[in-house]
Parts: C-alpha cells; structure tokens; sequence
C-alpha cells in the first residue's frame, strides 16, 4: 500500500460520533460501477469519486451506490449511510466502524 495514497484516503476520510464519515462525489449514469479515486473540489475538500450505471431517479443511484461501496469495502450493506446529499452530487456517507479500517480498505480499493 502506498504511503502517499493512505494519506490522501485519510483526506478524505474523519472519525465522527463512533463511525467514519466520508465526503464523496458519484456520477450516475455513468457507464460502470467503480470508484475512481480521490479529487479536491473548489473549497478544498477531498472527496472520494464513485460511479454507477444507475439513474438518479428513485433512489436508484444511490442504491447501488450503496451496494458499490459495501462491496469494494467488504463491508455489509447495513454499515453505509448516506448522511445528506441524497439528491446531490456531493454526499456525506457514514460507515459503522473505526476509521482505521476504512481507510485501510479504501486505500486497497484503489490500488
């Protein structure tokens, strides 16, 4: 695992209320599900950059967004939440569980 790429997950990634909290951007319709890495938006903020085939109608895009992370991540789907963005492009998602291991699965997804 890549030193400089752990410390741009752990940008990305707070410790918050006993659970992980990451600031994420997703493309739906976007030809594939994959994460895509990690981009600085205009006010600084890392974000983790994620796509899914799904349509942002019903909740669908998110859905999968869900189930795209919980997989990557081997984690259940019961452990992702998205805290506010549910209409948005930008979201905040928090993870049940310590920040450590997320960042740690994090970093080997996008290796």
């Amino acid at each position: 695992m890549s030193s400089a790429r752990a410390a741009e997950v752990a940008a990305a990634v707070h410790a918050e209320a006993g659970a992980a909290v990451l600031w994420l951007r997703l493309t739906p319709k976007g030809g594939r599900d994959a994460i895509d890495g990690i981009e600085m938006l205009a006010d600084g903020r890392r974000v983790l950059k994620a796509r899914v085939r799904a349509a942002p109608e019903d909740g669908r895009a998110n859905e999968a967004l869900i189930e795209l992370l919980a997989k990557a991540l081997k984690i259940p789907r019961s452990s992702v939440s998205i805290v506010s963005g549910h209409t948005a492009r930008i979201k905040k998602l928090s993870f049940s569980g310590e920040p450590a291991r997320l960042i740690e699965a994090l970093t080997k997804a996008l290796a």
